[in-house]
C-alpha cells in the first residue's frame, strides 16, 4: 500500500515573481507576431496611421531574413523614439473611453516591442520640423541609444532574422515562398483598403506589387484582383448612415460564375481595417443562396464605413475580428445590398473560351452539318406549304412548326417555336405566377434576356435561342427546376407558411428502418409546412397519407420521394425547423417535379418555359447552385468562325 502523503516539495507554496521585460514581450509577441507576414501587417498599418501617402516594402527569404517597411508619413520625433519600443506605449489612446471609438489601425503600443523582442529592430526617421534623421535600434529586450542619421521626412523600420533567440519558433516558419507569399497576400489586402496609398513591393530584389497613388477604389480592387475580373463584378452600394448606428457600404461582388472553391476571394474592411466576420461571410453567401453551388464561395470586395463607437475591435490580438454592436442590421444592409446588384444584374454566363477551341476543319464542317440541317427543315417547311396553298389551304404557323419536325434529321429533334405569351399551366403545375415570386424579381426589376422568338429542342435535353449578346443554350431540367423551386416558395407564402396538400384514398406505405421511423416526430413540423402527413405503420415502415397538391400534379410519386426524404435526413442531419433545411428539402422537390433530359417538349411547353424564365427570379442558375443558361457572344462566335 503507497504513502497516501503527499511530497513536502508539492505541498510548498509557489513563489510569485514578476517576469522579465524581455520574457514578458515575448509572450506578447505570441500574440501578435506569429510569421513574417505579422510584422509586415504591424509596420504597414503604422505607416497608415502615420498618414503615409507611399509606402515601400523590401522582403529578403520571404521576410524571414528582412522586413523593411519605408513611409513618408509624419515620422518619430527624436524624444519619442526610446518611448516607440517600450511596451504598451502609444499615441494613439490615452483614456479608457477611448477604447470605444477606435479611429485607428494599431492602437496597443505594444506592436514594436514585441517585433524587438523576437528580431533585431532598427528604426530610422524625420519629422517635418527636424533638420536630421535619428536612428535607434533594439533586440533582446535592450534599447540602444538615439544616434543621428541621414534620411527624408517619414520613417523606415527594418526587422532582421525573425525568431533568432527563440529557435523553437523559428523551426515552424515554413518556406520562404510560402512565408512571402502570406507576406503579399497580407499587402494586397492594405493596399485594397486603401486605395489613395501608393504600395511598392519588393521581394528579394524584384518588385512584386508596383500600385500608384490616388486611384480610384473600383481602379484599385481591378488592379490587384486582376483586370480579366472587368466585366465581371457587380457594384454594391448601401446607404443606411446616421451619426451612431448607421452603415456606409460600397464594394463590387462577382457573379456567380467567378465563385472560387474557397473564401480567400472575399475582402472585408471596416473603417480600412481587414476583418474576417461571420456575420458579414454569411450574409455574403446567403445574397448568393441558389446562384452558386453549396461548396463554393462567391468573390467579393465590400468596404464598411461605421461610426467607430458601433463597433468594437478590441477583441482579437490580431485585431482581426470585431464585435458589432448591431449584428442584425450590419447582416440585413449587406443582404440586401449584395441581392439588389444580383438582381439588377443578367447573370447568364459566357461560355468558357477555352472549351470552345477547335480546328478550323471542325468549324467549318459542324457550321455546313448545321446549315444543312436547317436548310432541309425550311425546304421541307416551304413544300409543305406550297402543298397545301395549291389545295387552298391558309397555311398557319402550326403547320409550319410541324412541317419542320417532321423534316429534322435525327440529332437535332426539336422546333422552333414563336412564344404565345400565355402559358398553359403545365411547367408551373396549373399556372405560373402573375407575380414575381418575390419582390423586386420581376422583369423590370433585374436586367434580362429579351423574350426569344424562335426556340430549338437540342437532344431532348437543350434549348437553343438567342439574344442581343448571342446564343442562349439553356439546360430544360434545370430552368424547370428553378421554376418549380420558386412556384413553391409562392404557394408556400400565399399559403401562410404551408403548402397545400392532398388527402390519398390510401396510404402510400414506404419501407424504412427503424431509425427512420423514429425520425418522424422530430420531422413532424417540417412535413406540416410542406403538406405532408406521414405516421408509422410499423417497426419498418412509414405510411403517406397527404402529399403536396404541386407535386401530385406534376407526377411526383410520395413513396419514392418520401424514401429519398428520409434517406436525406439521416445521411445529413438537417434541422427540420431550420429554413436552410426548408430550402434544401424544396430543392429535392423542384428537381423531382422539374421535367427531365430527355423528356419531348411540345411548341406550347416551349413557350410556357421561355416565358417562365423571363419571370421567375434568378433563372439563371437552378436551386442548387448550377448554371441554366449559357451564352455563346457573338464576339466568342466571330472568333470561332475566324472573322476575328
Amino acid at each position: 500500500m503507497t504513502d497516501p502523503t503527499p511530497h513536502p516539495a508539492a505541498t510548498a507554496p509557489r513563489l510569485i515573481r514578476k517576469l522579465p521585460p524581455l520574457l514578458v514581450n515575448q509572450i506578447a509577441a505570441g500574440e501578435v507576431i506569429e510569421r513574417p507576414a505579422s510584422i509586415v501587417k504591424e509596420l504597414v498599418e503604422n505607416s497608415i496611421d502615420a498618414g503615409a501617402t507611399r509606402i515601400r516594402v523590401e522582403l529578403e527569404e520571404g521576410g524571414i531574413e528582412l522586413v523593411r517597411v519605408t513611409d513618408d508619413g509624419r515620422g518619430i520625433g527624436r524624444t519619442q523614439l526610446p518611448l516607440a519600443l517600450e511596451p504598451h506605449a502609444t499615441s494613439k489612446i490615452s483614456e479608457p473611453e477611448d477604447l470605444d471609438r477606435i479611429g485607428t489601425l494599431g492602437f496597443r503600443g505594444e506592436a514594436l516591442a514585441s517585433i524587438a523582442s523576437v528580431a533585431r529592430l532598427s528604426i530610422r526617421s524625420r519629422t517635418a520640423d527636424e533638420e536630421s534623421a535619428w536612428s535607434i535600434e533594439g533586440a533582446d529586450g535592450v534599447i540602444g541609444e538615439v544616434k543621428p542619421a541621414a534620411g527624408p521626412h517619414g520613417t523606415v523600420i527594418g526587422a532582421r532574422t525573425l525568431f533568432y533567440n527563440t529557435p523553437a519558433r523559428r523551426k515552424f516558419l515554413r518556406t520562404p515562398q510560402t512565408e512571402k507569399t502570406r507576406c503579399v497576400e497580407w499587402l494586397r489586402d492594405l493596399a485594397l483598403a486603401h486605395p489613395s496609398i501608393a504600395f511598392e513591393v519588393v521581394c528579394d530584389g524584384k518588385v512584386t506589387i508596383d500600385l500608384p497613388p490616388d486611384q480610384s477604389p473600383r481602379a484599385r480592387i481591378l488592379a490587384v484582383l486582376g483586370r480579366e475580373h472587368e466585366g465581371q463584378m457587380l457594384e454594391v452600394s448601401v446607404d443606411r448612415f446616421d451619426d451612431s448606428r448607421g452603415v456606409l457600404i460600397w464594394g463590387l461582388v462577382g457573379l456567380p460564375s467567378i465563385a472560387r472553391p474557397t473564401a480567400k476571394a472575399q475582402h472585408v474592411f471596416l473603417n480600412g481595417r481587414l476583418i474576417r466576420d461571420r456575420t458579414v461571410q454569411h450574409a455574403i453567401k446567403e445574397a448568393y443562396r441558389g446562384l452558386i453551388e453549396p461548396g463554393r464561395h462567391p468573390t467579393a470586395v465590400l468596404v464598411i464605413e461605421m461610426s467607430p463607437d458601433a463597433v468594437d475591435v478590441n477583441v482579437h490580438p490580431a485585431k482581426l475580428e470585431v464585435r458589432f454592436r448591431d449584428q442584425s442590421m450590419v447582416h440585413s444592409a449587406i443582404l440586401r445590398g449584395v441581392r439588389d446588384a444580383l438582381r439588377a444584374a443578367d447573370l447568364t454566363p459566357q461560355a468558357p473560351a477555352s472549351r470552345l477551341e477547335f480546328g478550323p476543319g471542325d468549324v467549318e464542317l459542324r457550321a455546313r452539318d448545321f446549315a444543312e440541317q436547317v436548310r432541309a427543315m425550311r425546304d421541307e417547311a416551304a413544300a409543305r406549304v406550297s402543298e397545301g396553298r395549291a389545295h387552298g389551304a391558309v397555311p398557319s404557323v402550326e403547320a409550319i412548326r410541324e412541317a419542320m419536325q417532321h423534316s429534322a434529321p435525327g440529332e437535332l429533334e426539336g422546333s422552333f417555336s414563336i412564344p404565345a405569351g400565355g402559358a398553359g399551366g403545365f411547367f408551373a403545375g396549373g399556372g405560373a405566377p402573375s407575380t414575381p415570386a418575390h419582390p423586386g424579381s420581376g422583369v423590370g426589376a433585374w436586367s434580362s434576356p429579351r423574350p426569344a422568338e424562335r426556340v430549338l429542342q437540342v437532344h431532348r435535353s437543350y434549348l437553343v435561342t438567342e439574344d442581343e449578346r448571342g446564343i442562349v443554350i439553356i439546360d430544360q431540367h434545370a430552368l424547370h427546376e428553378r421554376v418549380m423551386f420558386e412556384t413553391l416558395l409562392e404557394r408556400l407564402e400565399r399559403g401562410g407558411g404551408k403548402l397545400e396538400s392532398q388527402g390519398m384514398l390510401t396510404p402510400t406505405v414506404v419501407d424504412a428502418e427503424p431509425r427512420q421511423v423514429d425520425a418522424l416526430d422530430e420531422l413532424k413540423p417540417l412535413f406540416d409546412r410542406l403538406g405532408i402527413e406521414a405516421e408509422a405503420m410499423g417497426p419498418r415502415s412509414v405510411g403517406v397519407r397527404a402529399f403536396p397538391t404541386l407535386l401530385l400534379e406534376r407526377g411526383v410519386d410520395p413513396g419514392a420521394f418520401m424514401a429519398d426524404l428520409l434517406q436525406r435526413h439521416e445521411r445529413e442531419g438537417f434541422a427540420p425547423g431550420d429554413e436552410a433545411a426548408l430550402h434544401e428539402v424544396l430543392d429535392m422537390m423542384a428537381c423531382k417535379a422539374a421535367v427531365k433530359a430527355g423528356d419531348r417538349l411540345s411548341d406550347s411547353e416551349l413557350d410556357e418555359l421561355m416565358s417562365l424564365r423571363e419571370r421567375v427570379e434568378r433563372s439563371a442558375s437552378c436551386p442548387h447552385g448550377r448554371p441554366t443558361t449559357v451564352r455563346l457572344s457573338i464576339e466568342q462566335l466571330e472568333k470561332l468562325f475566324h472573322r476575328r
